[in-house]
């Protein structure tokens, strides 16, 4: 028994290392946050998941034209005339351009639920994300990955450092690792986002944000609506451009 708990601990210290090692390191300090001017239209991707669901919902509070690139329209349920939905898949080249066209930023809350298994989803279809914005011209990508990635290692706290990450998800953020380096390579105006535990709760509109957020200690966490505000934010300053701000309560 103590052997196999030893195992584990380099098994989960290798990990940690590995995402520290192969996720984005803060390397910039974004510009003086002056204000840019803000878009009026945006493509929403992973528009049907929890975080998704409100950043469309909050976009069109906000009056943004909103265009939602999914698999399955009938789950997203919103009847709003600012919002143009297109079916299509982001692993498909084809449909991630069909949808760019006539943007002018882009919200990324891409996800999946295969955890168990090596995939490429969450990078290959950022790939396509980037290929097409880069076609299309769009300028501004606005990106969620997660804490425990890259200089944020560790900021979850230990029980997702110690059991959530190498147990449940070590494929999911490693395929993360991948996808940070692929938009911080891009010549963007990218910011990757990485919030702590994600909740259904409401949104309060008052979160911690920046360079060293998080607790090596205890779970932090914050709601998906304010995950989604807080990424809203960021295509109308020029605060965390080329970096990847943590976000949580």
């Amino acid at each position: 028994m103590l052997l196999l708990i030893f195992l584990f601990l380099v098994y989960t210290v290798a990990l940690s290392i590995g995402l520290a090692l192969a996720g984005h390191h803060w390397q910039t300090a974004g510009s003086s946050g002056a204000p840019r001017q803000r878009p009026s239209r945006v493509l929403i991707i992973g528009a049907t998941g929890g975080t998704g669901r409100q950043l469309v919902s909050q976009a069109l509070e906000r009056g943004y034209a909103v265009t939602a690139l999914v698999r399955g329209p009938s789950r997203l349920q919103v009847d709003n005339p600012q919002l143009t939905v297109i079916q299509g898949e982001v692993l498909d080249q084809g449909s991630v351009d069909a949808a760019m066209r006539g943007q002018e930023a882009v919200l990324s809350a891409l996800g999946h639920k295969r955890f168990f298994y090596p995939t490429r989803i969450l990078s290959e279809g950022t790939r396509n994300i980037l290929r097409a914005m880069e076609t299309h011209g769009v300028p501004r990508l606005v990106c969620v990955t997660s804490l425990g990635i890259g200089d944020s290692v560790g900021r979850m706290g230990l029980y997702y450092t110690l059991f959530v990450i190498p147990v449940i998800l070590p494929f999911y953020f490693w395929d993360k690792t991948r996808q940070e380096r692929l938009i911080a390579r891009s010549n963007l105006e990218w910011v990757i986002v990485r919030p702590g535990a994600l909740t259904n709760g409401e949104k309060r509109g008052r979160y911690r944000h920046g360079r060293r957020v998080g607790s090596f200690l205890l779970t932090v966490r914050i709601s998906r609506a304010d995950v989604a505000d807080f990424m809203l934010n960021q295509l109308a300053s020029n605060t965390y451009v080329r970096t990847a701000p943590g976000v949580c309560w």
